[in-house]
């Protein structure tokens, strides 16, 4: 019997459309609600009679348009509602899905009964006061002196949402802890990997003398641990073994001229030959080292998904499980810590081999948006169905 497609109105600062947002998240999201939920219609970004205010934060440099943006649309919140919910009248649906941005349903009264569910990798005071937060500095001015003011809103937004859909047991021990929720409408569905499925990996030899191959991929050398990393590339160097790293979507100052650090500054996967590199130094890779501060990290799920281990700290909602997908070492841990690891785990080439098995078995179970869409659309559906009962 076919499943119930359920009306779904789509809600987010910013249109799911564009992959670039949020590493590509959004899309993949709203994606995955189109092919295990329902129809999918995504209401309009625009701020109503306060969107002269949102063009003019957008035309500010990234850097502060980013954080002013969604500090702005809460304080403007009043006013944006009535936009939005005059995009919920000109339809019924079942179900309004937030994602990304808890702001776009502050003050949002429904115009009629409609479920509301609402998923991100963090909020706002959550990532502020966790070692994420606390590892980079203010960029707003003033912006800490909101924090009261901001934590009240989400917990007005989560309190009132009927489902809440965490990526992480970090964020959802987090919420439930901070904000009381209750916890039968917080479900921990974790996200997926940000690419087409790639094949089963061939398996991948360990040993002495061959070649050790580490990948570190994102935007931001230092805050995605860099430094580390390539520290863990000279000690591994200086122990015997034969480490090479490679670095995907940036250029390292520190890093140019080793010759046994090999630099891609941006591959873009829209294009066949790019993508196809993209996934051949996947291929060869053992491991991901990738030391950073970050609520989550589809990197690990990428890696996951071509059975590479993944190496990185215990922090925020880092989707690797040790032994299963690779090692979250301890907050604060250095080079020495993950050449290690590295080191305890090449020598035990079956054991290596066993860890790559179970890395790719972590992605097909459960770190793949289909995964993720068919957990969901059977979540919305029941709360649908309990709605109207």
């Amino acid at each position: 019997m076919p499943q119930q497609r359920l009306k779904i109105a789509y809600l987010s600062d910013f249109s799911p459309l564009d992959r670039n947002f949020y590493s590509g998240g959004n899309a993949r999201i709203h994606d995955a609600l189109v092919r295990h939920a329902g129809d999918v219609t995504i209401l309009p970004q625009t701020w109503g009679l306060a969107d002269p205010v949102r063009r003019a934060i957008l035309a500010l440099p990234d850097r502060f348009s980013l954080r002013l943006r969604w500090r702005a649309q809460l304080a403007l919140a009043p006013v944006i509602a009535c936009s939005i919910a005059a995009a919920l009248r000109r339809d019924r649906y079942d179900v309004l899905f937030g994602a990304y941005a808890f702001q776009t349903l502050h003050h949002l009264r429904r115009p009629y009964p409609l479920t509301v569910a609402y998923t991100s990798d963090a909020t706002p005071t959550v990532y502020r006061r966790s070692e994420i937060g606390q590892a980079f500095s203010e960029v707003l001015p003033g912006g800490r002196r909101l924090d009261g003011w901001v934590e009240r809103a989400e917990a007005l937004v989560l309190r009132g949402s009927d489902m809440l859909l965490w990526p992480s047991a970090w964020l959802r021990d987090a919420t439930l802890q901070r904000y009381d929720l209750d916890p039968d409408k917080v479900h921990l569905v974790p996200w997926g990997a940000n690419i087409a499925p790639p094949p089963v990996p061939q398996p991948r030899s360990v040993g002495p003398g061959a070649p050790l191959h580490l990948l570190l991929v994102g935007r931001n050398w230092q805050a995605k641990g860099g430094p580390v990393a390539l520290a863990t590339l000279h000690r591994l160097r200086k122990a015997g073994l034969d480490a090479r790293l490679t670095v995907i979507g940036c250029s390292p100052p520190e890093a140019q001229g080793d010759p046994h650090v090999t630099i891609h500054p941006q591959l873009d996967k829209s294009v066949p030959a790019e993508a196809a590199l993209f996934q051949q130094l996947y291929a060869r890779s053992h491991f991901v080292v990738q030391p950073s501060y970050e609520s989550y990290g589809f990197a690990f799920c990428e890696a996951s998904a071509h059975g590479v281990p993944s190496l990185c700290l215990r922090v925020g909602g880092v989707p690797v499980r040790d032994g299963v997908n690779g090692f979250a070492l301890p907050p604060g841990s250095g080079a020495e810590a993950f050449a290690a690891r590295i080191q305890a785990t090449v020598a035990d080439p079956a054991g290596y081999a066993a860890l790559c098995r179970s890395t790719r078995a972590e992605y097909d179970q459960h770190l793949n948006w289909d995964a993720w869409g068919a957990r969901v659309g059977d979540l919305l559906r029941d709360a649908v169905a309990r709605r109207s009962a």
